[in-house]
C-alpha cells in the first residue's frame, strides 16, 4: 500500500526509532520511576536500563503501554494504528488480518488494544465542554440488543411495551453523546437512558455557561435551570432547525457511528461497546475539519498508548 512507504512502516528497527522519538522526544524517560536521561542502552536492541539508584529496571519504548509484551513487530503495530486512525468508519479485524498478514485472533486483540489507546484514559474530572457563547448538543440513541438475561418483555407496571408486544428501544443498548458545535464529542454507554443517568452525564461534562441544545425529550427537562439556556427542537413536528438551534451535529455523529458499526464491524458484544465508542470519538475529535491529517491522527493514537494496558483476558 502506498501509504506504507514511510521508513517506520518498513522495518522493526525504523519503527522503534520512530516510536522513541514520538514518545520521548530527545529525552529518554524511564516509565518505571519517571527519571529523565538517567538510563543506558543494554546489549539487547531497544532495551535500556534505568541508572537511578532506587529503580535500576530495564525498559523499552513499549513498556507500560498497550504494546508491552507483544510479539507483533513494531512496524506492523504502526501500520495497524495508521489504518484504524485513517479509516472514517473503522477497519474490521478480518481486514486487518488480511492487510497486515497476521492471524485473525491477533488482529482482533490488536484492534482492541488500539481502541484502548484511543480512549481518553478516564480523565477525572473531565474538562467541561462548551463555555460562554458555545453550544453543546446532547442526544441519546440505541444500538444493538442487550444481553438475553437483561431482556424485558413488560413495563415495570406489568404491561407489554406496545400493543404488539415489541419493546422498541427498551431492549437495546443506550448511548448518550454530547457534541460541542464545531468541536469534540463525548459518548457514554449507559445501562438505562433515564433522567437520572442522562442528567448526571450532562451536568458532569458541560460548563454552566453553555447553551444546551436537545430534542424535546423529557430526559432534559429542567436543564434551563443549570445552563445559560436550554433550547429544543421538536422532531415530532418535523422541526429539524430553528435559526442556529439544532441537534444535527450529534445526529451526524450517530450516523457515522451506526454506519460503521453495521457496515464494517457488524457485530459488537455489549461489554466491548465502550471501546468502539472511544474509537469513533477519537477519530471525530481529530478529524480533518479540526486540522488533523491521517498521519497526525495516527501519531496521537500511538502517544495515547502510553500508560495503558489491556491483556487478552481483559479484552475477552
Amino acid at each position: 500500500m502506498s501509504q506504507f512507504n514511510a521508513p517506520h512502516f518498513q522495518t522493526p528497527e525504523a519503527a522503534r526509532a520512530y516510536l522513541e522519538k514520538l514518545r520521548w522526544g530527545g529525552e529518554r524517560v524511564c516509565p518505571h520511576c519517571g527519571s529523565v536521561n538517567l538510563s543506558f542502552a543494554t546489549k539487547k536492541a531497544g532495551v535500556y536500563r534505568c541508572s537511578a539508584k532506587e529503580c535500576r529496571k530495564d525498559f523499552s519504548v513499549t513498556t507500560k503501554s498497550v504494546m508491552e509484551s507483544s510479539h507483533i513487530k513494531l512496524h506492523i503495530w504502526l501500520q495497524a494504528f495508521y489504518l484504524m486512525a485513517s479509516s472514517k468508519k473503522g477497519v474490521s479485524s478480518h481486514q486487518l488480518h488480511r492487510a497486515l498478514g497476521v492471524t485473525y485472533k491477533t488482529a482482533w486483540f490488536l484492534s482492541h488494544r488500539i481502541r484502548e489507546a484511543m480512549s481518553n484514559g478516564g480523565l477525572l474530572p473531565p474538562t467541561p465542554m462548551g463555555g460562554e457563547g458555545a453550544i453543546v448538543e446532547a442526544d441519546e440513541t440505541y444500538f444493538g440488543p442487550v444481553a438475553k438475561d437483561k431482556v424485558r418483555k413488560v413495563t415495570t407496571s406489568g404491561r407489554p411495551f406496545t400493543k404488539s408486544g415489541r419493546p422498541g428501544p427498551s431492549n437495546k443498548r443506550a448511548i448518550v453523546s454530547l457534541v460541542e458545535r464545531g468541536g469534540s464529542v463525548r459518548s457514554f454507554h449507559v445501562a438505562v437512558a433515564d433522567g437520572a443517568s442522562v442528567r448526571k452525564i450532562v451536568m458532569d461534562n458541560v460548563a454552566r455557561e453553555t447553551r444546551l441544545h436537545t430534542d424535546e425529550s423529557r430526559l432534559y427537562h429542567g436543564a434551563e435551570l443549570h445552563f445559560a439556556s436550554h433550547e429544543t427542537i421538536n422532531h415530532s413536528r418535523k422541526e429539524y432547525a430553528r435559526g442556529d438551534v439544532t441537534t444535527n451535529s450529534v445526529e451526524g455523529y450517530f450516523s457515522i457511528f451506526k454506519r460503521g458499526m453495521k457496515g464494517v464491524y457488524q457485530h459488537c458484544a455489549e461489554k466491548h461497546l465502550h471501546r468502539y465508542l472511544s474509537e469513533y470519538d477519537f477519530r471525530y475529535n481529530h478529524r480533518v475539519k479540526l486540522g488533523y491529517s491521517d498521519g497526525e491522527r495516527a501519531d496521537l493514537a500511538v502517544k495515547g498508548a502510553a500508560g495503558k494496558r489491556l491483556t487478552y483476558r481483559q479484552a475477552n
